[in-house]
């Protein structure tokens, strides 16, 4: 049997171009990064409006042996970046600045909606739905790392299929 040189050629292209449209897709699904032995989970925030306040949520894992915190965030997008938490205050749930997050090693913190999570204060502009947003996180310990936060839909609770 003989095959043509050219119909190879063909099929290895559509193959390549198959693969690479299925590489092209999975960022979209998952995005992890690490600092030191902080491992950090699934970054994303809410869409808002210019001028707004939005919120940043994600995982950290301490994968060693020592304690770590996270001691600031910083975006370019944001007038101002804070740490905070949510606090019962009677019966009503306040949020609070906290100066860190404590994570002892082989715990994970989960910063989501409703518990802590980190505040884009006087954004600069929208946040907007399927858009990424650079944010530098600050470790005690790990030092400093850039991560991207997946822009999800304004009332997102942080549990669809996209989430880990």
């Amino acid at each position: 049997m003989h095959v043509n040189p050219k119909d190879t050629h063909s099929m290895l292209r559509r193959s390549l171009l198959a693969a690479a449209a299925a590489l092209a897709a999975l960022p979209a699904a998952a995005h992890d990064y690490t600092a030191g032995d902080i491992a950090i989970g699934h970054p994303w925030s809410r869409a808002a409006g210019a001028n707004a306040t939005g919120a940043g949520f994600l995982t950290l894992r301490n994968t060693g042996a020592q304690p770590d915190r996270l001691v600031a965030a910083s975006a370019s997008i944001a007038r101002a970046v804070e740490l905070h938490t949510h606090i019962r205050d009677g019966d009503v749930m306040r949020m609070r600045q906290v100066d860190g997050i404590a994570i002892a090693p082989g715990q994970t913190v989960e910063l989501r909606p409703g518990a802590f999570h980190i505040m884009l204060i006087g954004l600069k502009e929208p946040l907007v739905q399927g858009t990424r947003v650079p944010l530098t996180l600050r470790f005690e310990r790990a030092g400093e790392v850039q991560v991207e936060l997946a822009v999800e839909a304004a009332g997102a609770r942080g549990n669809g299929p996209q989430h880990h």
